[in-house]
C-alpha cells in the first residue's frame, strides 16, 4: 500500500455528480447529499477526477443503504452485532427498490437545525494551544448554539485559561491532576445541562454537529452517542497510514444502535464496544453518569492509555442501555503527522485496550475480556504479520510491532495491586 500524502475533498452529490480535479496527488473524496453524509471514494492521482459513471454508482449504493439503515417502513432503525456490523433487516439491494430514493434523500436531508440549548459541550484539553483556538472557533459557528462550553483544563501551568479568558460564554476549569478520564469527570461537575458532548481539543465539529446531537437524543431512548470522525487533511504518511490502513476512528455511514445484541453476540470473546464509535465524538444524558459512574480514573490518555470511553459505553451496554451511532454528527480530526508520535499512540492504544478489558472483567465478572487479552489479541497479531508479511508491508509491519510492545506493557494491568485501585468516584 503506497502511503502517499492525500487530498480531502467532500463532494455534494445533490449539486451534479462531477468529481473535484486532482491536483497530482491521490484523493479522498468524503461523499454528501446536502448535510447527509453518505460514504467516500479514494483514488490514486490517475483516477482523480473520478468519473460521473463511478460516481453515479456510488450514489446508487450509498442511497440504498441510508434507506435501509434510516427508513421505518424498511425495518430501521438497525442494531448492531458482531463486529459492530449493523444486522440488516432489508438488504440494502432490496431497499434501491423501494420508489425514488434519490426524492427520499432529499427529504431527509432537508432538516431544520435542532434547537441545542440543552447541550454542555465538553472540550478537555492539555498544553494544545492552536489546535483549542481552532477547537473553539468552529464551536462558536454551530448553527445551533450549545447551552453552555466548558473548557477543561488539564496542564499544570493553566496554559488554556488565556484562550477561553479571550472568548464570552466559555467556562474555564482546571484539573491539575493528571488523566484524561478525570478532566472528564472535571467537566460533568462542572455542567448543568442534561447531555453532555465531549470533542477534543485537536478537532473541529462542523456546524451541525450540536445540532445533530441534539436531535438524537430527542429521537430515542438512547444514553450514549457517538458520531462520524473525518480526517480534516491527510498530508503526511503516517496520517494516510492511520485513516486508510487501521480505519482512522471509524468508516461507518450509516446510524446503527448498541445495546444487548452487541453485548450478547460478543461475550465470549470480549463485546466489541470499541466498535461504537470514538471519544472525540460523543455525548451521554448526564442521568446516565448517576446510573453507572463517572469515568474510570485508571484508564484513559495520561494513565493507562486510552479506553476510558469504550469502557463507559460498556458499562452502559452491559446495564440493560443502549448506545447510538449517528453518522450526522460530524466532526473532523486532525490525525497525528509524525511516524514517532503514531506509533507513541498505537502503543498506548493496545496498552490502554488492555487495561480496559481488564476493568471491565472486573466489574462485570466477564471473563471473555481475559480470554481476548490471552487468546484473540495474539491471534490478530499473527494474522497481521502474515498478510502485511504476504503484501511486503514494510510500515504496517513496523506499527504491529508497536502494538505488541503496547499490548506486552498493559499485561502489568492484570496485576492485583493496579486491580484493586480502582478509585471512588468510578463507582455508581
Amino acid at each position: 500500500m503506497k502511503l502517499d500524502p492525500m487530498m480531502v475533498r467532500h463532494v455534494d452529490l445533490s449539486r451534479g455528480r462531477c468529481g473535484p480535479p486532482g491536483d497530482g496527488r491521490p484523493m479522498l473524496a468524503v461523499l454528501w447529499w446536502r448535510d447527509l453524509p453518505l460514504g467516500f471514494v479514494a483514488g490514486t492521482a490517475d483516477e482523480v477526477p473520478f468519473s460521473r459513471p463511478a460516481l453515479e454508482g456510488l450514489l446508487a449504493r450509498f442511497a440504498a443503504e441510508q434507506r435501509a439503515a434510516r427508513d421505518p417502513a424498511l425495518g430501521a432503525p438497525v442494531q448492531g452485532g458482531a463486529e459492530g456490523e449493523p444486522k440488516w433487516r432489508v438488504a440494502a439491494s432490496a431497499a434501491a427498490g423501494s420508489g425514488s430514493t434519490i426524492d427520499w434523500l432529499d427529504a431527509i436531508s432537508r432538516l431544520s437545525p435542532e434547537p441545542a440549548g440543552d447541550l454542555s459541550v465538553i472540550i478537555c484539553t492539555r498544553e494544545r494551544g492552536e489546535a483549542l483556538t481552532t477547537c473553539l472557533t468552529a464551536v462558536a459557528e454551530q448553527e445551533s448554539p450549545p447551552g453552555e462550553v466548558i473548557v477543561v483544563d488539564n496542564s499544570r501551568g493553566q496554559t488554556a485559561r488565556a484562550i477561553c479568558e479571550g472568548r464570552p460564554g466559555i467556562r474555564y476549569v482546571h484539573e491539575p491532576r493528571p488523566g484524561l478520564s478525570r478532566a472528564r469527570n472535571a467537566g460533568i461537575a462542572a455542567a448543568s445541562r442534561p447531555i453532555l458532548a465531549f470533542t477534543d481539543d485537536d478537532v473541529q465539529p462542523t456546524p451541525l454537529w450540536t445540532s445533530e446531537v441534539a436531535r438524537t437524543f430527542r429521537a430515542g431512548d438512547a444514553e450514549a452517542m457517538t458520531g462520524l470522525v473525518l480526517p480534516a487533511r491527510l498530508d503526511a504518511s503516517a496520517q494516510v497510514f492511520f485513516q486508510m490502513r487501521r480505519g482512522g476512528f471509524g468508516t461507518r455511514f450509516v446510524p446503527v444502535r448498541y445495546d444487548g445484541v452487541l453485548y450478547n453476540e460478543t461475550l465470549r470473546d470480549g463485546p466489541h464496544v470499541w466498535r461504537i464509535g470514538a471519544g472525540a465524538n460523543m455525548a451521554f444524558r448526564r442521568s446516565v453518569f448517576d446510573r453507572v459512574g463517572m469515568f474510570d480514573a485508571r484508564l484513559g490518555a495520561g494513565a493507562s492509555g486510552c479506553s476510558e470511553d469504550s469502557e463507559m459505553w460498556y458499562r452502559i451496554i452491559a446495564t440493560g442501555g443502549a448506545c447510538q451511532y449517528e453518522p450526522r454528527a460530524v466532526v473532523m480530526h486532525d490525525h497525528r503527522s509524525d511516524w514517532p508520535g503514531l506509533k507513541r499512540q498505537m502503543r498506548a492504544y493496545m496498552k490502554g485496550h488492555v487495561s480496559a478489558l481488564v476493568a471491565q472483567a472486573d466489574r462485570f465478572g466477564d471473563r471473555g475480556n481475559i480470554r481476548r487479552i490471552w487468546r484473540q489479541l495474539p491471534r490478530y497479531f499473527l494474522r497481521e504479520l502474515l498478510e502485511s508479511t504476504h503484501l511486503g508491508e514494510t510500515e504496517r509491519r513496523r506499527m504491529l510491532a508497536h502494538e505488541v510492545i503496547g499490548w506486552a506493557t498493559g499485561l502489568r494491568y492484570l496485576m492485583p495491586g493496579w486491580r484493586r485501585s480502582a478509585e471512588a468516584e468510578t463507582l455508581p
